[in-house]
């Protein structure tokens, strides 16, 4: 919300009440608790005196209606019941992308904030009609691109100024296969590891450089999964004329890595965010950057999120920045499947 000066106001609960409620917890909603969205509730519960989680939604009932008891707040088995809930404040979404259009219709209709896990979308087309429902409403919205409150990441930000001019930027994340029987379901998910963990390295592409992602060249495999690839490398132009990129991601090794790798005109920094080092590289040189210890990015993103709502802050991360990471995935799926380089929709 805007007050009359143009600033952000602070959060006032409900709307309509009028009561100013910034020192009462934001009572929050979460639609999706399975693996992922179970850690939004424990964050919410255990890590958030600020935060309230007022009631959960999950299409497995049983699952469901056990956890929002040990949790001691209400279960929906319907989104919508839970939306119209009166005590509810703001919705964390945290489901399968191809669900998330219609569940923030409904959130902007209710006037409910919202935070969404990522990606934004499945389609650029699709993130576009959420952007402007959102745009449309009197209601705020972050994205929950939660790598960007990873420590290592962070460190390499603060420091990023000091190899600039940057020249190139390579990161890699690397997982086990994933246990997730619908991630492998196109219906469902939309796609498969670039659009649900490319999308960090899309996202730290354009958030550690400062530039937009304008062309891309993608191959993908399938080594593990069956409708949707498991593997791919992407070599991207950026929009400062010197920097290029390259991101690749894989879900088919028993084993755990992020590296980031930058080089610029006065240096190069190395890091790892999965395993929490970041190294600054001058000559032959190696100097340890300070890197905090790892956290649950999951309660930075959902801390951001309530802070931003209570003390009338700007989010750090934006629909828009959403909708571009959504917008390069779909150009590496256009330049996968005719072996071409493409541009990114701007």
């Amino acid at each position: 919300m805007v007050n009359s000066q143009g600033h952000l106001a602070p959060f006032a609960g409900s709307l309509g009440s009028g009561i100013v409620r910034t020192m009462k917890p934001l009572r929050i909603g979460l639609i999706g608790v399975g693996k992922h969205g179970s850690r939004y509730a424990k964050h919410i519960v255990e890590d958030l005196p600020q935060a309230e989680l007022s009631a959960v939604c999950r299409r497995d009932r049983q699952e469901g209606e056990k956890l929002a008891a040990s949790y001691g707040c209400p279960f929906y088995a319907d989104y919508h019941s839970l939306i119209r809930d009166t005590r509810i404040d703001a919705v964390a979404i945290v489901v399968p992308p191809a669900l998330h259009g219609e569940i923030v219709a409904t959130a902007c209709e209710a006037g409910k904030h919202l935070l969404i896990e990522k990606p934004l979308a499945v389609s650029v087309a699709e993130a576009r009609r959420i952007r402007d429902s959102i745009v449309a409403s009197s209601v705020r919205c972050m994205v929950a691109h939660t790598l960007r409150f990873n420590t290592v990441v962070q460190a390499i930000k603060a420091h990023i100024a000091h190899i600039a001019p940057l020249h190139t930027i390579y990161l890699s994340q690397r997982f086990e296969p994933s246990p997730l029987v619908w991630l492998d379901q196109k219906a469902k998910s939309g796609g498969g590891i670039v659009l649900h963990t490319g999308v960090h390295s899309f996202d730290l592409l354009r958030f550690l450089s400062g530039c937009e992602v304008e062309q891309v060249w993608c191959q993908t495999a399938q080594v593990f999964t069956k409708e949707t690839e498991d593997n791919f490398l992407m070599l991207c132009r950026m929009s400062a004329p010197t920097l290029t990129g390259a991101v690749a991601g894989s879900r088919s090794t028993l084993s755990r890595s992020g590296l980031i790798e930058i080089s610029g005109e006065k240096g190069q920094i190395l890091g790892d965010h999965a395993h929490g080092f970041a190294y600054l590289l001058r000559g032959s040189d190696r100097i340890p950057l300070p890197v905090e210890p790892l956290v649950p990015t999951v309660r930075e993103t959902l801390k951001a999120f309530v802070e931003g709502l209570q003390h009338g802050r700007d989010f750090p991360i934006t629909v828009e920045d959403g909708l571009r990471a959504v917008a390069v995935a779909e150009a590496c799926y256009r330049s996968a499947l005719d072996g071409q380089a493409m541009k990114v929709e701007r």
